[in-house]
This record gives structure tokens, C-alpha cells and sequence, in this order.
């Protein structure tokens, strides 16, 4: 198990380095000047050649390579002198270090921005597998379960209008019905932000009276500060518990709908795949009953195909939370991302993808390591 760990690590290697390269390429093919989209008018000739040589946005792309929108500017004569000076080389300079760099329009740390921003994605990822997961999972046994039946139609029926429908469009249709709708109601629910005005979580270092600590362990802190639902949970601050976990309700649904059909279509075609295998005959052979056969026996072996499902569906909701958090205003990395795109922001889009990345291939590593367990059939250090 650890060589096969230690493996995965090692090719992990070559995969971040090729993600850093392309996200650092393709942010540079979009259209637009950094300095302009973050100075507006106040952008001049002159203010934008010192913004530029700040940030390092007059030397090479990458060597030999000045320009990425539109056509390539490439000067080979000028490669030799710039292999080491250019922004590529730069930014992997930095990485080494654990600098993720500076933002472009807001002129802090990349780091900041994620210790503020990525919490609340962690928090809203979280909520909303938990509940593809619970519901999904328990849709579609009920559907196997009752094959051919009513409530199978019915499931499976719901789980392709999942599918189908877009996470902003549901977005609005549920801030509509829960936030004007059912205004004045006990259904009412917050349509946008964290928090209601006025309500405020008290943060992990004042609670625990840590407020001299700075550095790294500061940090640290004040990460899991901004998860408000974690936070409120640990420090017993129940009315701010209360009103995150109202905030989370309507983005969680809109987000989890999607791998919620998913999951329940996997987990009733693969449960009923395995129903049908020669050991579960023999169970039901030897007089045990049909519930005992499909939890039992049964459901572990089904679980491989939903949990690789699973997995697939945590990473895509870290990464497309975009659409969600810009519909209810959540100040999380999909917002941040759509910003730092309209934005020309290079610094944030390489930060945040690269720390997406960083966290789909753990989760993708989590997710082998769990066929082992579910089917020890499976050698994963061979």
C-alpha cells in the first residue's frame, strides 16, 4: 500500500508540472491587458510600462515566445538570453519557494485569497455531496430494490430532470420560490451571501485567545476560521451555525442536484449488475432474505463504479462551482475565478487551478485506495 502511494505521488509529479505549463499558456491567450482591466481609465502609456515591469509582464512568456494573443510573437534570436529571464521561469521560481505570488488586481498575496475564498467552496463542496451522496445513493437503491416498479420509474425519471437542468437556471428557479415565493414563510430561505446582516462568527484565534500567533499557524486558523459552519460547530456558536447552514441550503441543492442523478443511476445499474451474479443466487439458494442479500451482499460490491462516480463528482464540484457561487453571491474560488478572468488576473488563475489540481489528485488517490477496502480482491501495491 505505501510503494503504491509513493508511486502515485511520483507521477503526480509531471502532472502538476503540466498543468502549471498549460494554465500558465492559456491564461496568457486571453484577450485583454492586466494593467487596464485593473486601473480602468485611470490606465495610461506610462502608468501601464511601470505596472508592467512590476509584475514582470514586459520580459518573454516563455523563451523566445513575447507575445500569446492573437499571433505568436516569437524572437529567436533573443532565445539564448532568455531562457532563464521570462515569466515561465520566474513563476516556477517562486512556486519552489511556496510563493504562489501576488495578485493583479488586488495587489495581496495569492495565498490570502485562498485562506479567505477557498473555505467557503471547501464548505459548499462538502454539503453538497453529502447530499448527492445520501440522497443519490438511497434513491437508487430503492429504485433496484423495486425494479420495474413505480417508485423505480419514478427515480430514475427525476434523475434525468437532474441532469438535464443547467445548475444556474435551478439556482434561480429555488432563489425564486424560497427567497420571494415563500417570503414571510417558515420555508423562507436566504437567496444570496454567508451570513445574515448582523450575525457574525467569531473567529478560531480570538475564541481560543491565539490572536498573538502569526506565520503559518495564523494562517492555519484563520482558514478553518472562514469555514463558518466548522467554526460555529466547534466554538457552540449556535445562531451563527444556524443561519450559515440556512445561507448553505440553496447552493447546496443547486450544486448537488447534477451528481445527485448521477450517483443514483450508478448506484441502481451496478447494484442490479451484481443482483444478478452466481454468489447472490446462492444467498437467496441457502434462505436468506432479500434485504439481507442487498445490503449484505449485495451493496459493497456495487459500491466500486459509484464510488470512482464519487470521486469524479467531488473533484468537478471543487473546480465548477463557478456558476453556483456567482448565482447566490458566495464569495468562493468559482467567484474568484470568474473575476480573475474578467479580470486578467494571471497570478489567481494560476494559484487557484493549481491548487485544484493538487486536491483532485488526492482525492483521485483516496478514491483507489478505497477499492482495496471495498474488494480485497484488489492488490494495490502490486
Amino acid at each position: 500500500m505505501i510503494s503504491f502511494i509513493v508511486r502515485r505521488l511520483l507521477y503526480s509529479i509531471p502532472v502538476l508540472l503540466g498543468v502549471i505549463f498549460v494554465v500558465f499558456t492559456l491564461s496568457r491567450v486571453i484577450p485583454g491587458d492586466p494593467c487596464r482591466s485593473a486601473l480602468g481609465e485611470r490606465a495610461t502609456d506610462a502608468i501601464c510600462d511601470a505596472y508592467n515591469e512590476r509584475y514582470g509582464l514586459n520580459k518573454a512568456v516563455i523563451p523566445g515566445v513575447y507575445k500569446l494573443r492573437g499571433a505568436f510573437e516569437v524572437r529567436i534570436d533573443d532565445v539564448p538570453a532568455t531562457l532563464l529571464d521570462n515569466q515561465f521561469v520566474a513563476y516556477l521560481g517562486q512556486l519552489s519557494t511556496g510563493d504562489l505570488g501576488h495578485s493583479l488586481k488586488f495587489g495581496i498575496p495569492v495565498t490570502e485569497l485562498l485562506v479567505s475564498r477557498l473555505p467557503t467552496t471547501i464548505e459548499l463542496t462538502v454539503l453538497a455531496l453529502l447530499f448527492a451522496v445520501v440522497v443519490g445513493m438511497t434513491l437508487g437503491l430503492v429504485a433496484a430494490y423495486r425494479r420495474n416498479s413505480k417508485i423505480d420509474v419514478l427515480t430514475m425519471v427525476w434523475a434525468n430532470v437532474g441532469v438535464s437542468i443547467p445548475v444556474f437556471v435551478l439556482g434561480l428557479f429555488l432563489a425564486y420560490i424560497f427567497a420571494i415565493v415563500l417570503r414571510d414563510t417558515f420555508l423562507s430561505l436566504p437567496p444570496s451571501g454567508r451570513l445574515s446582516s448582523g450575525v457574525r462568527v467569531v473567529p478560531l484565534a480570538e475564541t481560543f485567545g491565539l490572536t498573538h500567533v502569526t506565520g503559518g499557524p495564523r494562517m492555519l486558523l484563520d482558514f478553518f476560521s472562514n469555514m463558518y459552519v466548522l467554526n460555529s460547530l466547534v466554538t457552540g456558536q449556535w445562531n451563527a451555525l444556524i443561519d450559515a447552514l440556512r445561507h448553505l441550503v440553496l447552493p447546496t441543492i443547486a450544486l448537488g442536484t447534477i451528481p445527485l442523478a448521477i450517483i443514483a443511476r450508478m448506484t441502481r445499474s451496478s447494484l442490479l449488475d451484481v443482483l444478478g451474479l452466481d454468489y447472490i443466487r446462492t444467498a437467496r439458494a441457502k434462505g436468506l432474505g432479500q434485504r439481507l442479500v442487498v445490503f449484505r451482499h449485495g451493496m459493497r460490491n456495487a459500491l466500486l463504479p459509484v464510488v470512482t462516480v464519487i470521486g469524479l463528482s467531488l473533484g468537478g464540484l471543487l473546480s465548477g462551482a463557478v456558476l453556483t457561487e456567482t448565482v447566490f453571491n458566495l464569495s468562493g474560488v468559482g467567484l474568484t475565478f470568474f473575476e480573475a478572468i474578467t479580470g486578467r488576473d494571471y497570478v489567481v488563475i494560476q494559484g487557484f487551478t493549481l491548487v485544484i489540481a493538487i486536491l483532485f489528485l488526492v482525492i483521485n488517490l483516496l478514491v483507489d485506495i478505497s477499492y482495496a477496502w471495498l474488494d480485497p480482491r484488489i492488490r494495490l501495491s502490486r
